[in-house]
């Protein structure tokens, strides 16, 4: 195949040096990643090498210099994510991730959406009563659902917080374990903790607790009561049943958002038993009013080798799927 070459401009030498990082750490990204040659000639990015490979490798580098225009930060899992769209043709669609901030940690450091997938999410939670969030480990489904939880409480959208999750665990039997059914769980509820005292300080969120503001409960808890003006977040619903998924989401009340979240390649239900997020998705995906929101690997936000686990378990699945089709 032949070799080509294109040039991108960065414009200024500031830009130039945002796009390239620190000892040229970001162009050895994309070098390696896309399999291009990159040389800096004046304030323009050399790009040679397939032609395929060099239009992906220029449109990343187009996406950056708009980026670090932007004054968006430019790191490797940035630079990561915009190669995965640009492998799809897509690269341009990282550039509808500037200036979405959903909220702030008590440190005043910006949370922001960093994929497409989480954007999506964060918009439907805003406009939707009730959205559900599934993808795989790492998306950040319910870390965004806490910090709109937060923003709305703030802003007096609702009067509390309520945050649950079923009490079933891969491998774990919670009946071993001693004390009452919220001690057992309250291990399984630390992700949830730890996103609450990052968005409000471990003072105001004590506080909060205390006041009755903010309620951390497994999902047996739930039943009977109606929740109003209240935002609640059911996390892990792969692990609710039909019936406890029905249960939850019949308990709102007026004034009220819910968010649920889940992996549905990460169900530990006993045999037999069908997941409740599997089948809510389903029946109710064309009522008005709710949103399901699906997040995949390329939405995986923490370390880039999460992703690539993440899509290597889910190869094997459909190949096992597929031989198992085959036999019968």
């Amino acid at each position: 195949m032949a070799e080509i070459t294109r040039e991108v401009s960065a414009g200024s030498v500031d830009r130039l040096q945002k796009i390239l990082g620190n000892f040229d750490e970001n162009a050895n990204v994309i070098m390696r990643e896309l399999n291009v040659a990159l040389r800096v000639d004046g304030l323009n990015v050399v790009v040679s090498g397939g032609e395929e490979k060099v239009g992906a490798a220029a449109d990343v580098l187009e996406c950056l210099v708009e980026l670090a225009s932007d004054g968006e930060p430019i790191d490797n899992s940035r630079i990561m994510y915009c190669i995965e769209l640009a492998k799809d043709g897509r690269a341009k669609d990282i550039l509808k991730l500037s200036g979405s901030t959903v909220g702030v940690t008590y440190r005043g450091k910006p949370i922001k959406c960093k994929t497409v997938g989480q954007k999506r999410y964060a918009d439907c939670i805003k406009k939707d009563t009730v959205v559900f969030g599934v993808g795989p480990a790492g998306t950040g489904k319910t870390y965004l659902a806490v910090c709109l939880a937060v923003q709305a409480y703030k802003s007096k959208q609702v009067e509390r917080i309520i945050l649950t999750r079923p009490a079933v665990e891969a491998g774990e039997k919670l009946g071993f374990l001693p004390g009452d059914l919220q001690t057992k769980v309250d291990p399984y509820l630390r992700p949830l903790y730890d996103a609450l005292q990052e968005m409000l300080g471990l003072e105001t969120y004590t506080k909060l607790m205390e006041r009755g503001s903010i309620e951390i409960a497994p999902l047996a808890y739930m039943r009977g009561r109606t929740l109003s003006n209240a935002f609640v977040i059911l996390d892990e619903a792969q692990n609710t049943t039909r019936e406890q998924m029905k249960m939850f989401l019949t308990r709102m009340g007026d004034g009220s958002k819910m968010v649920i979240t889940g992996d549905v390649t990460q169900i530990d239900l006993p045999e037999g038993k069908k997941s409740g997020l599997v089948h809510a998705t389903r029946v109710l995906k064309d009522i008005e009013g709710i949103a399901i929101c699906h997040l995949t690997d390329k939405d995986v936000v923490r370390h880039p080798l999460v992703m690539k686990i993440v899509r290597a378990y889910e190869i094997d699945s459909k190949r096992s799927e597929s031989e198992k089709g085959e036999k019968q």
